[in-house]
């Protein structure tokens, strides 16, 4: 835990004091664009497995113990605890986290889009098609 802050804290003093290009505007809405379209895939690949799963996990004894065992995990005070921790945690790096996604994004925009900034775009649009069929997204 305490080398998690120290890390916490090292990156935030180094991205404070390390001036970084400013992202291009097109470049931002695409790479939201981009990561919100793969949140999505996530979503509906997550959603397809468990819809796939339950049926196994119902009518088997072994799935039942595992559901008993999660509703119990569920209800545990010490979860509960855990999980407001993580989400303060998460809710308090989220300004720190956003300030280094848009250090990288000017970084890559400024030192290395001139030189692979096409061929990435290429390839991200020749996987599009297959991700379409093989993890879609509803939206």
């Amino acid at each position: 835990m305490k080398l998690t802050f120290a890390l916490i804290l090292a990156l935030q003093v180094s991205v404070c004091f390390s001036t970084f290009p400013e992202p291009d505007k097109e470049l931002v809405e695409k790479y939201t664009g981009l990561k919100e379209v793969f949140l999505k895939r996530l979503v509906t690949a997550y959603g397809k497995i468990k819809d796939a799963i339950q049926p196994l996990l119902e009518s088997s004894p072994t799935g039942e113990k595992a559901k008993e065992v999660f509703e119990e995990l569920k209800e545990s005070p010490r979860v509960e605890s855990a999980v407001k921790i993580i989400s303060g945690l998460a809710s308090e790096l989220e300004p720190v986290v956003e300030k280094a996604r848009l250090a990288l994004l000017g970084a890559y925009g400024h030192y290395l889009r001139p030189y692979i900034g096409e061929h990435l775009d290429t390839a991200i649009t020749n996987v599009k098609p297959v991700l379409d069929v093989v993890l879609p997204h509803d939206g």
